[in-house]
């Protein structure tokens, strides 16, 4: 069958715009082959600094036929309803349509559609146009005189579709005056010439004579395995950075891998700052020695093959390493000549938020809200305000000026050379933490009060204001915030009621949710342990925990299904009787000996709960309960619920009430699934 090669040919693209712009295309040119009737059998698209490409495989060369019947209004329908059904159908007069008839609703008009299949070459013509014009780039430019928008300026456009063995044809069609063609360009140094394409598999191969290597991910396999074997020579290691990886594979066409040196009296300064000067100026990646420290060198990823061997190009990016590593050690070395709390008045200058205040006002926020935070963490209430009064100390500092990414771990280095205790020192960097799924959390108890702080500030005060997050915005990272928070509290197994306003105890609650069934927990068991006002996370995530068990168990199982067959019996009765049930069982009106057992068991049960969930053993508890599925299984199989003494029956429904408000005590059962 036949395929179709398309390639959009410019100046180069940004790096970080590439996966996107790739996946960007496959799906806009795959959905409307669809919605055009052609059915193809694969697609797949690739990426250069200069080129986005797709190919799609399996296309029929014309869509089908069709026919459709379309419904029209009743016959005697009024006549403006007769001619918009014309209209729609496409029918000259209403004796083109036929009648059928519905015993319910009776006669009404049909239209037969027929629309006969169009060639696969004349869809597409018309089809890549609007995809072109629409293509969704975060950034794009105009040139020359035309008002078509791309990333950079489009240069060649190849657009072929044909079968294999056979002369592929050109799909006509234009955009901003460039005439799709069969034309492409090879590297841009060491094979600008053009080449003529037919096929994907001769537009490949002739890519890799030209010096191109098409496919992103095999540009980023190459420049891993050069750099880990030229290191590894070395006696050496690659520091990974995928992110880093992602972006240099983005602005290479023909990777070259080599090695360069710097003087290794920089390595006095912080290894971050060292990483972060070179990856941010040269895009370079950093090594490790044998020993785990960092090494005086670097890997280069060049987009040309150096007739030198390289010398020109390592002694570049060793000259400018150099001058953009002396730059940080005066900044270095200046920032530490200042203790870090003489940074604090230069706080009032940097705005935090216009609503919100300035970034000393909310130091100063953070101050009385880790000194509050402490005493419930375990922490010493001035330790953990000294550390929050740092904390946002090295945001002034010229090494964060220039690398915003270290704010936090700059803080750290200075807080600890100024003579800072480490507890404090560590809570400056780990104030921060964590920023994801699989970041470190706080565990020292003056670092974990003023990452409490800081989240919980940031979360109420950006509730005060109004704004949270949306379903596809969340500009100040909120949600991050809370789910900080949340691990924060339950990986330390820490007993912190959250005293936030309701809405925002919500939005705690959402997040929590997510991570416990992320965590394999069951969604209707979070839901049963969680109610509106439960404001205690490491409880919460006990009760999951303890219910999971439970129910994972024969006797819970059981359980639960006679706490429903109680619970559907109770729903049904004081819907009858318009009341509801709760009140003391009377002994005396106990007349069998298994709801006797029943009701002296529950009584044993709920005061046990009791004792277990004061004093946060919700295992305990979840075990007390699963001792009643013998009782409440004999209950069953014994017992009349609905006597015909009017005084037996409701005493009957008060002990099933007593039942469920027992097993009420640590989840609500009505929401398991089951």
């Amino acid at each position: 069958m036949p395929e179709l090669l398309l390639e959009l040919f410019s100046e180069e693209i940004p790096a970080r715009f590439q996966r996107r712009a790739a996946d960007d295309l496959k799906k806009a040119v795959t959905n409307g082959l669809v919605d055009a009737g052609l059915v193809y059998e694969g697609a797949k698209a690739f990426v250069t600094p200069r080129r986005l490409a797709l190919t799609v495989t399996g296309l029929p060369a014309r869509s089908p036929d069709t026919r459709e019947e379309k419904k029209g209004p009743k016959v005697g329908a009024p006549q403006p309803a007769i001619d918009g059904f014309l209209r729609a159908a496409g029918l000259n007069s209403i004796d083109q349509a036929k009648i059928e008839s519905d015993p319910k609703k009776g006669d009404f008009y049909v239209a037969l559609i027929e629309k006969p299949g169009a060639g696969a070459i004349e869809l597409l013509s018309a089809m890549l146009p609007k995809i072109l014009a629409d293509f969704p780039w975060a950034k794009s430019m105009r040139w020359g005189t035309g008002t078509f928008s791309w990333v950079r300026p489009l240069r060649a456009i190849t657009a072929t579709f044909g079968a294999e063995n056979e002369e592929p044809e050109i799909i006509p069609f234009a955009t901003n005056e460039l005439q799709a063609g069969q034309t492409t360009y090879g590297h841009r140094f060491l094979a600008p010439d053009a080449i003529r394409v037919r096929r994907f598999e001769d537009y490949v191969m002739a890519l890799e004579r030209a010096k191109v290597v098409l496919d992103l991910d095999r540009r980023k396999d190459i420049i891993k395995t050069d750099a880990e074997q030229l290191a590894f020579a070395q006696g050496l290691t690659v520091i990974a950075d995928e992110g880093l990886l992602e972006e240099v594979a983005g602005l290479v066409e023909w990777p070259v891998v080599m090695m360069g040196s710097f003087d290794p009296d920089f390595l006095k300064l912080p290894e971050e700052v060292i990483i972060a000067t070179i990856r941010a100026n040269q895009k370079c990646f950093c090594l490790r020695d044998a020993s785990g420290k960092l090494a005086p060198n670097f890997i280069i990823t060049a987009n040309t093959i150096p007739t030198d061997g390289g010398d020109v190009i390592t002694a570049g990016n060793e000259r400018v390493i150099r001058a953009r590593l002396s730059d940080a050690a005066f900044f270095y070395q200046g920032d530490l000549a200042s203790p870090l709390e003489h940074g604090l008045p230069k706080l009032e200058d940097m705005v935090f938020h216009a609503k919100l205040g300035t970034q000393f006002a909310r130091v100063e926020r953070l101050v009385k809200l880790a000194g509050e935070i402490a005493p419930q963490v375990g922490a010493d209430p001035e330790r953990a305000k000294r550390a929050a009064m740092l904390a946002k100390a090295d945001l002034v500092t010229g090494m964060v000026g220039e690398f915003p990414e270290l704010q936090g771990l700059m803080g750290r280095y200075y807080a600890a050379a100024q003579g800072e205790p480490a507890d404090i020192a560590d809570a400056v960097e780990l104030h921060y933490k964590p920023l994801g799924p699989t970041d470190k959390v706080p565990t020292d108890p003056v670092a974990i009060a003023v990452a409490l702080a800081d989240k919980l500030d940031l979360l109420t005060g950006f509730w005060a204001i109004d704004e949270k997050p949306t379903g596809s915005r969340d500009p100040f990272a909120l949600r991050r915030a809370a789910l900080g928070v949340i691990r924060i509290i339950s990986e330390n197994g820490l007993k912190f009621p959250l005293q936030v306003e309701p809405d925002l105890l919500a939005f705690f609650h959402d997040r929590l949710k997510g991570t416990l069934r992320d965590a394999g927990a069951r969604h209707d068991l979070v839901d049963a342990v969680i109610a509106g006002d439960s404001n205690d996370i490491l409880t919460i995530t006990q009760r999951v925990e303890a219910l999971s068990a439970l129910l994972s168990s024969e006797d819970g199982v059981n359980l639960l299904a006679g706490y429903k067959r109680a619970a559907n019996i109770l729903a049904a009765e004081e819907k009858k009787d318009g009341k509801a049930y709760g009140g003391a069982v009377n002994q005396d009106a106990l007349q069998l000996p298994e709801e006797t057992a029943l009701a002296f068991a529950v009584d044993a049960v709920h005061a046990a709960v009791m004792t277990h969930v004061a004093s946060d053993d919700y295992k305990g508890a979840m075990a007390e309960l699963g001792t009643l599925r013998g009782p409440v299984d004999a209950f069953f199989t014994a017992v009349l619920v609905n006597d015909a003494d009017p005084a037996v029956r409701v005493n009957r429904l008060n002990l099933l009430a007593r039942l469920r408000d027992t097993m009420h005590l640590v989840a609500d059962f009505s929401k398991v699934a089951g």
